[in-house]
C-alpha cells in the first residue's frame, strides 16, 4: 500500500460516471466511530452548516442503501450517505475534534476542497472568456441586422440595444442594471457577466439577429429585440433557473483576458 495515500483517499469511490464521493459508513469507520448513530449527528451539523452556505443540500448529501457484510457470508440493505468532497469537508469540521484522525481529515478536505474550488474558477473564466469572444462577434452581426431594419444613428441604436435588455431583465434598462450590479463608473456590464449570464445574453443576440433577417423587419427593431428578450426571460423561468439581474457580478473579463495574454507570452518549459 502506498503510504502517501491517505485513509480519506482510500475510501474514495466514483460512480460510473466519473464523479467522486465518499461513504458515511466508511468515513464513520475511518473516523472511530463505533456508533454509526453518534456520526449521524455530525452529518446532521453539516448538512445544516451546507444548508446555511447556501448550497444545495441534495447536491452533496444523497441518501441510499449500502450492502454491508453480516455474519455467515450473508449480506443485509443499510442506509448511508454519498457524501461529495465539500460534504467531507463539512463533515470533518463537525467531527470530534480530540480524534487525531480529525484533525488530519480537517487538513486533508481543507486543501482539496481549495483545490477543486480553483479548478472550478479556472473552468469558468475559460468559459467567460470564450461567450464573451462569441458576443462581441454576434452584436457586431446584430448591428448589421439592424441597420437594415433602419436602425441607422448610433443614439439609435443605443435605444435598440437598451430595448434587448429591458426585454431580458424585466424592463430594467443598461443605466438599472449598471446600478443593481453595483459597477462603478466606466465599467460595462458585458464584462462582469458570469457565464451563465453572458450566455442568456449572447442568445438573445443571436436570436434577434435571426429575427430581424428572417422577418425583414423594418420600423419596428425595438419591439422585436425587446420580444427577444422577454422569451429568452421567460425560458429562464420555466426551466427554474435565476433571473439575470439577482446574478452577481463578476470579476471584470478584462483582467482575466490580461492574464491570458500573459499566459501566452510565457516561454513554455
Amino acid at each position: 500500500m502506498n503510504n502517501d495515500i491517505t485513509p480519506f483517499e482510500e475510501i474514495r469511490r466514483t460512480n460510473p460516471a466519473g464523479n467522486e464521493f465518499w461513504s458515511s459508513r466508511d468515513f464513520a469507520r475511518v473516523l472511530g466511530y463505533v456508533n454509526y448513530r453518534h456520526f449521524q449527528a455530525v452529518i446532521e451539523k453539516a448538512r445544516t452548516a451546507c444548508f446555511n452556505s447556501e448550497q444545495r443540500v441534495q447536491d452533496h448529501f444523497v441518501e441510499t442503501d449500502q450492502m454491508i457484510k453480516i455474519g455467515k457470508g450473508g449480506q443485509r440493505a443499510v442506509k448511508t450517505v454519498m457524501m461529495s468532497r465539500y460534504a467531507c469537508y463539512l463533515v470533518i469540521q463537525n467531527a470530534d475534534p480530540a480524534k487525531e484522525i480529525v484533525a488530519q481529515g480537517q487538513t486533508y478536505f481543507a486543501i482539496q476542497t481549495r483545490r477543486q474550488e480553483l479548478s472550478d474558477e479556472e473552468i469558468e473564466a475559460q468559459r467567460r472568456l470564450g461567450i464573451r469572444s462569441e458576443l462581441r462577434q454576434h452584436n457586431t452581426q446584430l448591428a448589421d441586422a439592424a441597420k437594415d431594419a433602419g436602425v441607422i444613428e448610433p443614439k439609435d441604436y443605443a435605444i435598440f440595444q437598451n430595448h434587448g435588455y429591458m426585454g431580458l431583465y424585466a424592463g430594467l434598462g443598461a443605466k438599472d442594471i449598471h446600478a443593481c450590479k453595483g459597477l462603478e463608473r466606466g465599467e460595462q456590464i458585458l464584462d462582469h457577466m458570469g457565464s451563465t449570464e453572458l450566455a442568456a445574453n449572447l442568445f438573445r443576440a443571436t436570436q434577434a439577429e435571426d429575427k430581424l433577417r428572417r422577418e425583414k423587419i423594418t420600423g419596428k427593431a425595438n419591439r422585436a429585440r425587446r420580444e427577444v428578450g422577454a422569451k429568452v426571460r421567460q425560458t429562464i423561468k420555466e426551466l427554474g433557473g435565476t433571473m439575470p439581474e439577482n446574478l452577481p457580478a463578476a470579476e471584470s473579463i478584462k483582467k482575466l483576458e490580461s492574464k491570458a495574454k500573459k499566459a501566452l507570452k510565457k516561454p513554455k518549459p
